[in-house]
């Protein structure tokens, strides 16, 4: 056991983190994405399951150990839904919300179509799969720097 760590991440969750540089991205992804696929051809081939967590408490506790980028315009991205192209899910906003908590300031994002958001996670370095059971719950965090205080 370690101190400080979310209950929910274990040692391989712990590596992906670690593993990843600053401006690497993380596709953390629903119940209905084909998440074994399309980590397959990330950059480290892995894919790490999380059973029980939602996509905002997913998205809560990896932001305790990561910090988003600071050097990009939208370092948090979603899948646009088909049904409703440019709306706003309450997944989203719930997310959107446990960043901004997280980060203590606003963040800026961008809305990915459903199709190109299966290319830009296939470039990601790595897939989360949770249990988030609402449409559309699929998500792209851009990994800033971790500065140490001083």
């Amino acid at each position: 056991m370690l101190k400080r760590i979310p209950d929910f991440i274990d040692a391989e969750l712990l590596w992906v983190l670690a593993a990843m540089g600053h401006g690497d991205e993380l596709a953390v992804v629903d119940r209905n994405f084909p998440a074994r696929s399309i980590a397959l051809q990330t950059r480290s081939r892995r894919l790490v399951t999380l059973g029980g967590m939602d996509a905002p408490r997913t998205i809560a506790g990896l932001l305790e150990l990561l910090p988003l980028d600071s050097f990009v315009a939208q370092p948090l991205a979603w899948m646009d839904p088909v049904d409703a192209p440019g709306a706003m899910l309450p997944v989203h906003a719930d997310v959107l919300a446990a960043c901004r908590a997280a980060e203590g300031r606003d963040i800026a994002h961008r809305v990915v179509a459903r199709a190109d958001f299966y290319d830009a996670a296939k470039r990601c370095f790595a897939v989360v799969q949770n249990s988030e059971s609402r449409p559309y719950g699929c998500f792209i965090l851009t990994k800033g720097v971790v500065f140490e205080a001083a």
